[in-house]
């Protein structure tokens, strides 16, 4: 039986090597970070939310398939790191689920690390941007590979914020994509939370509002107005604010199974 109140599961689902200006912008030159690739499956009164999804396991584990897609990344950028046991169906075995328990997957933006990963969960209703999808179908991103871009009657096309679940809303914070999307959720026991996804990958995104690395054309405007809607929201709801790619944060959030409430 689901709980009336959020619940929040952390779930590691690799770690990726990079320069740190792909995190902040134009600081961090020549110094890599060791990010975590993360999702979080959330578990409401009116069914169970997956944000993001992680990477394609096969693109990984898959020689061929691994220099052909993450190659041209590097030097910057090198392939995931990414583990079996961290596909999403393997920690959804874990919880007694399977991929068709969840009703629906809340896609931050279409970038390899967060949406790579829907190839595990055939079926499943996807909410995307329209702006971001439209944006995906240019081309111009190469951190989105089209062959990851799920099959049409999959997607769930969403214009602006809008209630997703009771105690969980949709929030809008373009910039680092061009419909790149966060999550508030409401708790029963703790603060409420932010899921920033990439529109603030590390705590110094927040703390010191530098825009991410990468901007959807060139937008650092945008991506700073999103960080600083983030902050005065949280000040309005009192709400923790969760970076998407700041190992040390991450480490401090609870270890899967234990979860959020």
């Amino acid at each position: 039986m689901m709980s009336h109140a959020p619940k929040v599961w952390p779930l590691l689902t690799g770690t990726i090597r990079y320069e740190k200006t792909i995190s902040t912008r134009n600081r961090g030159h020549g110094k890599f970070i060791d990010a975590p690739i993360l999702a979080y499956l959330i578990e409401t009164s009116n069914g169970r939310i997956l944000y993001d999804a992680g990477c394609d396991y096969r693109k990984v584990a898959d020689p061929l398939l691994r220099a052909r897609y993450f190659d041209p990344m590097c030097p910057l950028v090198e392939a995931p790191a990414m583990q079996e046991a961290q596909r999403i169906p393997r920690y959804l075995a874990q919880l007694g689920l399977v991929p068709s328990d969840i009703d629906l997957v809340f896609i931050s933006h279409l970038h390899f690390d967060h949406v790579g990963g829907l190839c595990d969960l055939p079926g499943c209703e996807v909410h995307i941007q329209g702006d971001e999808l439209a944006a995906a179908n240019t081309g111009l991103d190469d951190s989105v590979f089209a062959c990851e871009l799920a099959p049409a009657d999959q997607w769930r096309v969403k214009v602006g914020e809008y209630p997703v679940a009771p105690g969980v809303h949709a929030i809008t914070s373009p910039g680092h994509t061009a419909g790149h999307m966060s999550l508030f959720i409401e708790l029963k026991k703790g603060q409420p939370i932010i899921l920033c996804g990439d529109a603030a990958d590390l705590c110094e995104n927040l703390s010191e509002e530098i825009a991410p690395g990468y901007c959807w054309q060139d937008n650092e405007t945008l991506a700073l107005a999103s960080i600083r809607k983030f902050k005065a929201l949280g000040r309005k709801e009192d709400a923790e604010l969760w970076p998407n790619h700041d190992m040390d944060f991450f480490r401090r959030l609870p270890g899967f199974p234990a979860w959020r409430e």
